[in-house]
């Protein structure tokens, strides 16, 4: 279970005091996976990461009684200075999970072949964002946070495997997916919430959240 009991966030954005969330309270149970529908710059990767314990809130307390993953696509934990081996190996660690294992997927995974005993600063975009995302399917988590969907490379192969396992993962897991387009949200999740001036309001369906979605992006 992860809940946000009486939580606020807000940030000062030198002119005025920006609230993302107002004393919001939400759980997400276990195998009911859950959507959150907001729009661009209303709190959306603010929201997703203090799920993962990226950033606290102003005011309240977030819960976890499970596994909650770092955000997928996120960069932050890994090193530039250091190896592709040198970072998953110490996260691995971090984990608690055996290092030789971590490290053997994500070699097979990323396909980054030399370069992952080379400094991760040196990688393009697309060789990082292949290396966290192996990252993450090799750590075993009870829900797994997406911000925008899943991310592509330009690398088919590794779109192929990389969407395989994450299938497979995502059907026994649970998930809380945020993003400013619905049909993003079809993929994942049956119930959704819609972020709308600081508060979230829960729906039993994608449906339902889409009504007042589609109202508040009019309004």
């Amino acid at each position: 279970m992860l809940e946000f009991d009486n939580v606020s966030k807000s940030f000062w954005t030198g002119k005025q005091r920006k609230v993302i969330l107002d004393r919001a309270s939400f759980r997400i149970e276990m195998g009911n996976s859950l959507g959150i529908l907001a729009r661009n710059g209303t709190g959306k990767t603010t929201i997703i990461n203090m799920m993962a314990g990226l950033e606290k809130p102003d005011e309240g307390e977030i819960r976890k009684s499970c596994r909650v993953s770092f955000p997928l696509g996120f960069m932050g934990g890994v090193v530039p200075r250091h190896s592709g081996t040198e970072n998953v190996r110490f996260i691995a660690r971090l984990y608690g999970l055996d290092a030789d294992y971590v490290e053997a997927f994500c070699r097979w995974l990323a396909g980054l072949g030399e370069y992952f005993d080379m400094p991760v600063g040196t990688y393009s975009q697309g060789m990082k964002a292949r290396l966290t995302f192996s990252l993450l399917l090799a750590l075993d988590f009870d829900i797994y946070l997406i911000d925008e969907g899943m991310p592509s490379t330009t690398d088919v192969e590794f779109n192929r495997k990389a969407g395989d396992i994450l299938r497979d993962r995502l059907s026994k897991s649970t998930v809380v997916v945020v993003s400013h387009q619905p049909r993003t949200l079809e993929k994942f999740c049956r119930s959704a919430a819609v972020l709308r001036d600081g508060r979230l309001y829960m729906f039993d369906t994608l449906e339902e959240a889409k009504q007042l979605y589609d109202y508040s992006s009019q309004s």
